[in-house]
Formats: structure tokens, sequence, C-alpha cells
């Protein structure tokens, strides 16, 4: 959560106080004076004192192996959503999932309340790799593997960056490959394919950034992150 958020609500600040904590350097991060209230912080992370007040944040952070069927939302009339997966008494009222799956998606989901994190891991500066493992209608060759590498460009000239596809098997009607992506496109993991001729029969998503998808995590189960994984999570707290 931003800083200045943080404090107001936890210190029941006005918007003025809060501003004037930090004009009167009286906001520290790991011991450092704190001049940016857009700062976004955890106090697992980060050690906050304001005014010699040691400050503390609510934040969840829970992976969940999504299983296919279940639509990446907060509310859905249709179907059941990524949120609803998890415990209600677990379940904060601003949790919500970071970036999209497709509905026949499975793998990976992030699911936080804190809104900041999500919204700096989906930037596109950020280049946070995100590793898919897929099954295709046909059989992947080298041909692709360097199309892939060179970009590949959809219908309307949009062109993505540049993706590694490692193939894992491949023979006539069926292969099985590792996608490495660092964007986030509508649809974009099939539509790639879509524009080699192939189409995407199964996919999987294994790992955002330095997250990966516990081997352990049954599909349809969610867990917490672990301290060490949310310390690999620092460096998108911005």
């Amino acid at each position: 959560m931003r800083l200045d958020k943080v404090i107001e609500q936890q210190l029941k600040t006005t918007r003025k106080e809060m501003k004037r904590l930090f004009l009167m350097k009286k906001v520290f991060i790991d011991g450092s004076v704190e001049r940016n209230p857009q700062r976004n912080v955890d106090s697992q992370l980060h050690d906050i004192q304001v005014d010699g007040q040691s400050v503390q944040t609510t934040h969840v952070y829970y992976l969940l192996n999504k299983p296919a069927g279940v639509v990446t939302a907060k509310k859905d009339d249709q179907f059941q959503t990524a949120t609803e997966l998890i415990a209600e008494k677990e379940r904060p009222e601003n949790l919500y999932p970071v970036g999209r799956l497709d509905r026949d998606t499975t793998g990976l989901l992030l699911l936080t309340n804190n809104g900041q994190l999500g919204y700096d891991l989906l930037q596109p500066g950020a280049k946070v790799e995100k590793i898919y493992r897929a099954r295709v209608n046909e059989r992947v060759t080298s041909e692709d593997v360097e199309a892939f590498e060179a970009g590949i460009v959809f219908h309307g000239a949009i062109r993505c960056q540049p993706a590694k596809l490692t193939i894992l098997q491949s023979e006539p009607g069926n292969s099985e490959v590792e996608l490495t992506i660092k964007e986030g496109k509508f649809h974009q993991v099939k539509k790639m394919f879509l524009a080699r001729g192939k189409k995407v029969t199964r996919l999987e998503r294994l790992s955002m950034g330095p997250l990966r998808l516990p081997e352990e995590l049954p599909v349809g189960s969610y867990r917490s992150l672990t301290l060490d994984e949310l310390k690999q999570l620092k460096i998108y707290f911005r």
C-alpha cells in the first residue's frame, strides 16, 4: 500500500497532518528519511517509523493453482471466480487477482490486497517474465522457435516482443512446449500460436517473475507466500 495511505489509516491522521509529517522529516523507512508519500511499503519487508511510532500494514499475498473453468475476476454472474476459491475468513474485501488467465488456463495466479504491487508487476516497463507450458495440436518446429524469438506478428500488424520457445515434445498432431514471455497481451499465447497456424489445446502458467508454481500445491488450492517469496518481490515495491 502507498505510504501516505498507510499513515492516514493506521495513525488516523488528516491529509494535512500526513503531509506535515513528511515535511518535518518524521517518516523513516529502514532507518532513512522517506520523502516519497507514494512509495509502496509492507511492514513484513520494511521497518516503517512515523514520528517515533512503528507502523504495521495488513497485506495478504496468496499463490493459487488456478483450475480450468474459473475466471480471473473478483465477481462474475456466470462462473466461479479466482477470489471465491479463497476461504471467506481469509479473503479481505479488496483482494484481487494480479493479471489475467483465460478461463480454461490453469496454473500460477497471485492474489493480493496490495493494489500498488499488482499495478507495478503488470507495467510493461517491469518486464516480468511469465513461463507457460502448452500443448499444441501440431508439430512445433525449429522455424516456430525462430519466429517466436523474432517477435510474432498478430493480425493488424501488432508485434509481440521476442519470446523464448522451448520444444519438450514434438510429433504430428501433438507437441508440448514451454514459452517465456515478458508482456501480457489479451489471449497472447494462444494468438502467437494461431499466427503460426497452430492451436493451443492446454495451457498452464508455471511462473510469474520470481514466483514459481509449487509442485506440491494441488489444482484449486492456494497458500500464502512465504517470507522468502515475498522478499523476492521487494524489487517491485516502488
